[in-house]
């Protein structure tokens, strides 16, 4: 929140114009760098029609909570008024989102999203907006958890008109969600005093600040239907021992002033994801606060897909690591961090509010928001300068603080087939393990083959896809990104020969059809752009064809790592060699392990392709049945 104060003393400094430069002082205060002229434009236009609104409802003493940030969140709803409500006498609190739209048309295609002149693609429509912030502050504000209708959402367009933007009600429905515009101003005060009495609302202002920040029962009950619903998961031996190790944590933490911590360690495939989703449904249904978290946009909002597709506000139980910044000490019973090599040496970055730059390191935030933090990784996953995800940076951190830390490793493999010996064969190709490469034998589980371009790569693939399976591209990160233009051609990035082939998509926008970022490995679309190690990781898909590039070559006896030829912006001048020498090597150890079925490599280097083809004996069949269940 930005700033807080009743009605009229809102009103009065925005009348003297000292308002403007207060809610600038507080944003650079709070991030560190001044607002954008839009946002800026909108305090100076905007924030005085809201408090002429509520001065001429009688609601001089209305309490203003300004750019309201909501929890674990970094949305901002643009004005809450707190209040009590004229006929119960109990807090009540409008949300209202303030729009200087003249006019906006919804879409033909999605009527919770409209077409504004002011942009170019569509936007969501503000009555949907304000409906989400609602629905998000009853699921993860305790002031309202057991109260969601003391809570209401109006969208306020006051430069509009009926006819330039009537059309955007087809959405409104419910109390969270209503329009007004200019035109029936009138219409929006006897709203507001519908829902906000005369006296002053500075206690329930401070009764929704104090609201401790959990997900809601209600909430933890949809998203244990849910989560279980989804798939019935069989958790086998140690996989099981991580669970109840976790649950019975939980246990003896609800009986006791008690915290402790649990890592569960394990290459691609032991299932740490399942575990991590198995525990989530079990908390939720027993209504113990819960969330999962990870260091990945790609995989949380995967996870949301797979597990909160057909209700969206289970989406919102799936954070990431820097959202605990500002979050009370235990509060959460369990913080399950997946993918947790992710996890950073800070949760800081150039958006931060200065007051939230502590230095502390991201490990001790996670640790400190639950009772029982749960860590699943893999070390050898660890792919960014920065990511501190290991057993030893979290036992270290436990023990700084006196706590107990129990480690589970998971042994059994299933992904890659479930082949044990490929991932033993990859990591000591790779010299991430002691022995040297060994020749690979081949087993019934993972089939393996090396190939001499990318053009047979890519047939291979087609091949197995035309048989009913998935399959996708990746490489290492040796080409430059270029960005995606909307209406033209993806830019053919990778390009070895007279081959090329464009990178996945950066943003979270589909273009020529090609899935954003985050669902290039789900989505059938994604076969034909050329994924990297970050959005590959945490996936997994039948048919793997990888491309080593120029960075990693086998020299006469051992691999020889060219740093010069990597065009990850992550590697600066700062990162050591040594660094960046176990960066790419993790960094192809798990584009090598994302294929359930099998494997295909192709290296840029030709004397490497010659020492892969030692290693590798030609398939002479690949049997493929004529329709496959994969997809």
């Amino acid at each position: 929140m930005l700033f807080r104060a009743s009605a009229a003393s809102v009103a009065a400094m925005a009348h003297e114009g000292s308002l403007f430069l207060r809610l600038t002082e507080q944003f650079v205060h709070h991030h560190g760098y001044r607002p954008g002229v839009s946002e800026a434009r909108s305090w100076e236009r905007s924030i005085p029609v809201l408090m002429s609104a509520l001065i001429q409802a009688g609601l001089d003493d209305v309490e203003v909570l300004l750019e309201y940030a909501l929890p674990l969140n970094s949305k901002r709803a643009d004005a809450v008024l707190a209040g009590v409500h004229p006929k119960t006498g109990e807090p009540s609190y409008v949300v209202v989102e303030l729009k200087q739209w003249s006019q906006a048309l919804p879409s033909e295609d999605d009527p919770a999203l409209c077409h504004v002149d002011a942009y170019s693609h569509p936007v969501l429509n503000p009555i949907e907006q304000v409906r989400r912030y609602c629905e998000y502050l009853v699921n993860f504000n305790g002031s309202l958890a057991d109260h969601p209708g003391r809570i209401t959402g109006a969208a306020y367009l006051h430069n509009a008109t009926e006819f330039g933007t009537g059309g955007l009600r087809v959405v409104e429905d419910g109390p969270y969600g209503q329009l007004f515009t200019e035109e029936n101003r009138g219409e929006f005060i006897d709203f507001l005093r519908a829902k906000l009495g005369p006296t002053s609302g500075a206690k329930a202002a401070d009764a929704l600040l104090a609201g401790k920040t959990v997900p809601s029962k209600q909430l933890m009950a949809v998203a244990a239907e849910e989560v279980r619903e989804r798939e019935q998961f069989v958790l086998l031996d140690e996989q099981q021992v991580a669970y109840r190790l976790v649950m019975n944590a939980v246990q003896r933490a609800s009986g006791s002033d008690h915290k402790e911590i649990v890592i569960v360690t394990g290459g691609p495939g032991t299932g740490k994801s399942v575990i991590a989703l198995s525990l989530l449904g079990e908390l939720y249904r027993r209504g113990i606060p819960a969330l999962h978290a990870t260091g990945s946009s790609a995989f949380t909002t995967t996870m949301r897909r797979v597990a909160g597709n057909r209700k969206r506000a289970v989406q919102d139980l799936f954070k990431y690591f820097n959202s605990f910044m500002t979050a009370r000490k235990n509060s959460l019973d369990v913080l399950i961090c997946d993918e947790a090599h992710r996890i950073r040496e800070s949760s800081a970055n150039r958006y931060t509010r200065a007051e939230n730059r502590t230095g502390r390191p991201q490990i001790e935030e996670l640790i400190d928001v639950a009772r029982v933090p749960v860590f699943l990784l893999d070390e050898h996953q660890v792919v960014r300068p920065g990511e501190m995800g290991t057993v030893e940076e979290i036992r270290a951190a436990a023990a700084k603080k006196g706590l107990d830390c129990h480690v589970v490793p998971l042994d059994s493999q299933f992904r890659c087939g479930g082949s044990d010996a490929y991932l033993r064969w990859v990591v000591r190709l790779l010299g991430l393990t002691d022995g040297g490469p060994v020749e690979w034998e081949p087993d019934d589980r993972m089939l393996l083959e090396v190939v001499d371009s990318p053009e047979e790569l890519e047939k291979f693939l087609q091949e197995r896809q035309s048989k009913g399976y998935g399959a996708r591209m990746s490489a290492g990160y040796c080409w430059k990104w270029s960005d995606a233009k909307p209406g033209e051609p993806l830019p053919a990035d990778v390009q070895i020969g007279d081959w090329a082939r464009p990178w996945n998509l950066k943003g979270d926008r589909s273009v020529m059809g090609a899935p954003p970022s985050a669902l290039w490995a789900t989505d059938p679309a994604g076969f034909g752009q050329i994924g990297c190690v970050y959005t590959a990781q945490g996936f997994e898909y039948d048919w793997s064809g990888v491309i080593l590039g120029p960075d990693l070559v086998w020299r006469t006896d051992g691999w020889s790592v060219d740093r010069t030829k990597s065009k990850d912006p992550v590697f600066k001048r700062a990162t050591s060699d040594a660094d960046v020498d176990r960066l790419i090597r993790n960094t192809y150890k798990v584009l090598l392990t994302r294929g359930m079925i099998g494997t295909v490599i192709y290296s840029t280097d030709a004397q490497t392709r010659e020492k892969l083809r030692e290693l590798v004996r030609p398939l002479t069949t690949v049997a493929v049945p004529a329709e496959a269940a994969h997809s």
